[in-house]
C-alpha cells in the first residue's frame, strides 16, 4: 500500500462546517502530495494527487505566487489543520464547495505572504473499493468491537453482582439506601435499551457524533486491520475475508482508552507510524465464576 493510501486510512474523519451544509473529510498531506476523503452521508468523493500536480495547480490558481510544492502543501495542511481539529476557530481560511455532475470541487481561499492564495480540491466519487475500505469495515470492526466491550461489561455487571451477594451475607450494611442497585438482568437491561433508548443513541444526524466521539475506536480499528494486511502479506497467506477480528480491535481499545473529545481531530503532515499500540490489557480472571453463555447487543 502507498504511503498517501495507508496515511489516509489511519486518519480520522473530521466534521467540515460550510454555509450551505456540512461534511466528513479525511486528508493525509505530506510533502510528496495528499489524499482526500469527502463525504455528505449520501456520497464519498475523493483526490489524490502527487507533487507535479499540486506544482501546476497552485501555477493556473496562484499567478503571483512562486513556491516549491513542498511549501503549497504545508500551507494547505496548515489551513486545513485548524478547521478540522476546531470547528469554533476555523482558523484563516474558508471554504465552500461546488458540485458539478458527479463531482466536487471544495474551494479554499486564505492569503499567504500577504497574496490572497487559493486552491481547488477536486474529487470524483470514491470507487466502492475505496468506501468500503474507509467506511463499510471499519464500521463494521467497530460493531463488532462495541458488542464484545458490551459483553465484557455484562460480565463484570454480573462479578460485582456476586460481590456485593458475598458481603452481604457476611453481615455488610450499606450505610447510604440511595446506592442500593438491583441485580443485573442482561435480557431486561437489552429489552429496555431497544425501546428507550436506542432511538437517540442511533441518530446519526449529519455525522458529528460520530466525529466527535468514536475517531478514537476508528482509528484503533483502521491500524488492525492494516496490521493485519501487513501480517499476511509478510507470510504470504492469503488476507481471510473478515481480518477485523472482535479480539482483534478489542484488544486495540483496550490498549487505547478514549479520551474526552471537545473538536475534531487534526490533519498530521508527517508520516506516521502505522504500528498500532502495545500489546493487549490483561483481563480479570473468571475462574472461580461459572459462566453463562452472554448474548450481545445484536445477537
Amino acid at each position: 500500500m502507498e504511503e498517501l493510501e495507508q496515511g489516509l486510512l489511519m486518519q480520522p474523519w473530521a466534521w467540515l462546517p460550510l454555509a450551505e451544509n456540512s461534511l466528513l473529510v479525511k486528508a493525509y498531506i505530506t510533502k510528496q502530495g495528499y489524499a482526500l476523503l469527502v463525504s455528505d452521508l449520501q456520497q464519498v468523493w475523493h483526490e489524490q494527487v502527487d507533487a507535479s500536480v499540486v506544482s501546476q495547480r497552485a501555477k493556473e490558481l496562484n499567478k503571483r505566487l512562486t513556491a516549491p510544492p513542498a511549501a503549497f502543501l504545508c500551507h494547505l495542511d496548515d489551513l486545513l489543520r485548524p478547521l478540522l481539529k476546531d470547528t469554533a476557530c476555523p482558523g484563516k481560511a474558508t471554504f465552500s464547495c461546488d458540485r458539478v455532475d458527479e463531482a466536487m470541487i471544495l474551494r479554499v481561499q486564505s492569503e499567504l505572504s500577504g497574496l490572497p492564495f487559493y486552491w481547488n480540491f477536486h474529487c470524483i466519487l470514491a470507487n466502492p473499493s475505496l468506501v468500503s475500505q474507509h467506511l463499510i469495515r471499519p464500521l463494521m470492526g467497530m460493531s463488532l468491537a462495541l458488542q464484545c466491550q458490551g459483553r465484557e461489561l455484562a460480565t463484570l455487571l454480573r462479578m460485582k453482582d456476586l460481590e456485593i451477594q458475598d458481603y452481604q451475607e457476611s453481615g455488610a450494611v450499606l450505610s447510604r439506601d440511595r446506592l442500593k442497585t438491583e441485580p443485573f438482568e442482561e435480557n431486561s437491561f437489552l429489552e429496555q435499551f431497544m425501546v428507550e433508548k436506542l432511538p437517540e443513541a442511533c441518530h446519526v444526524g449529519d455525522g458529528r457524533p460520530f466525529v466527535m466521539h468514536l475517531q478514537n475506536l476508528y482509528v484503533a480499528v483502521t491500524r488492525q486491520e492494516i496490521q493485519v494486511r501487513q501480517e499476511h502479506q509478510g507470510t504470504g497467506d492469503p488476507q481471510p475475508s473478515s481480518s477485523t477480528s472482535p479480539q482483534g480491535t478489542e484488544n486495540q481499545l483496550l490498549s487505547q482508552p478514549e479520551e474526552p473529545v471537545s473538536s475534531a481531530p487534526s490533519l498530521p503532515v508527517t508520516e506516521k507510524d502505522p504500528t498500532g499500540p502495545s500489546g493487549p490489557v490483561k483481563r480479570p480472571q473468571l475462574s472461580k465464576v461459572k459462566r453463562k453463555k452472554l448474548r450481545g447487543l445484536f445477537s
